[in-house]
């Protein structure tokens, strides 16, 4: 019975597959007839795409159409003039070695009965990641075919729409941080896909895209004049520099889209233009916060084990926030996630599942931790 092999970055179940029980003698073509050869024989890559969107390579009289994706690796066979070669006889055996990671492991090659040999290894959680595969193949020729293909896994669209938004960070329309108004809307300007928080926010895009187009609030700076008295003296002092206005001089007006912050000194615009969601939550309340003081986020529909999903886009302004896995105190992304584990209630963020455990153990522990770093952690509804 086939089953299917889970392969993850912090914990990957090795499967020992036999080198078909012999000793793998390779051969070429030469002059009519065939010299035995040792090693690896020489893959040689084809300039186009195979039938199928995959890595096309030459070996000996085949070509060997390689596709990676989330759910394994798949080969179809071809000979020389592109014409299918059957597989139904054939096995092979792929080793596979993440990028960062030592160790290799081997699962099996086999048929589908679709015309293909497919090793069905769940890769959904090395989105990005490359992988360094060893190929043999027997039962398709009279050799045995051996060749290595370097391939990167690719990221599903929800993935790759998560990675957008938590790179962005903030509304360019509004300032506020994405997901603090539910999940971020994409809105396409010139052909990319630009996130903001709400639908308000999509109408000004699309009637002024030029002006939005570089997906950060737009930031203009001026002096202050008399007709901002009224906002300096509501204001007090200078955000960056906990001064009094005025105390440096006449105050530097930045606006944030359409809300002013006043500065003291000149000194201080570059940390707004760096951080203007941070600094519109210290002006304007904890309504702007990255993420919200108080918030929530969906549990998630996909489950990978009991307590621990996989993130959805709300949860992008938060896994920015928190930046680092509070267990292995390594970037979220690191080992294939993020990932969003309930602990007593409240969403931590783990680069990996294997991390999950020690949390569940101790929710409250890790809760003190992130408390400690300023994360503030979303409740689960």
């Amino acid at each position: 019975m086939k089953q299917a092999l889970i392969l993850t970055a912090c914990s990957v179940a090795f499967s020992a597959s036999s080198v078909f029980g012999q000793t793998i003698q390779l051969q070429h073509d030469h002059a009519g007839h065939n010299h035995p050869m040792t090693g690896r024989t020489q893959a040689r890559e084809v300039a186009q795409a195979g039938p199928h969107g995959g890595s096309l390579k030459q070996t000996g009289n085949l070509q060997i159409e390689t596709m990676v994706s989330q759910g394994g690796l798949k080969m179809f066979i071809y000979d020389r003039a592109g014409q299918p070669v059957s597989v139904d006889r054939g096995r092979g055996a792929v080793s596979v070695r993440v990028e960062g990671n030592a160790k290799r492991y081997r699962y099996d090659l086999l048929p589908d009965g679709k015309g293909a040999l497919t090793a069905p290894v769940n890769l959904s959680q090395l989105a990005g990641r490359q992988i360094d595969v060893d190929i043999q193949l027997v039962g398709i020729t009279a050799s045995t075919v051996s060749f290595n293909e370097v391939a990167t896994v690719p990221a599903s669209e929800q993935q790759l729409a998560a990675a957008a938004i938590a790179r962005q960070k903030i509304c360019p329309v509004s300032g506020k941080p994405l997901g603090s108004m539910g999940d971020p809307l994409a809105v396409d300007v010139n052909g990319q896909k630009l996130y903001v928080c709400c639908a308000g926010c999509v109408n000004a895009v699309e009637s002024d895209p030029t002006k939005y187009a570089a997906g950060r609030p737009q930031i203009t700076v001026t002096t202050a004049t008399q007709a901002d008295a009224a906002g300096i003296a509501a204001q007090r002092v200078c955000p960056v520099m906990d001064e009094p206005l005025g105390s440096m001089g006449t105050p530097i007006k930045v606006m944030v889209s359409d809300k002013p912050i006043y500065l003291c000194c000149k000194g201080c615009i570059k940390k707004i233009q760096a951080e203007p969601a941070k600094y519109l939550a210290m002006v304007y309340g904890s309504a702007q916060t990255n993420p919200p003081t108080v918030s929530a986020v969906p549990a998630g529909i996909e489950q990978v084990r009991e307590g621990i999903f996989k993130v959805v886009a709300a949860d992008a302004p938060f896994i920015a926030a928190q930046k680092k896995c509070p267990v292995m105190d390594e970037p979220l992304d690191a080992m294939g996630g993020p990932y969003k584990v309930n602990a007593a209630g409240k969403a931590i963020y783990i680069c990996c599942p294997g991390c999950a455990k020690k949390i569940t153990a101790e929710p409250q522990k890790w809760l003190a931790v992130l408390k400690s770093q300023g994360v503030e952690v979303p409740v689960i509804r």
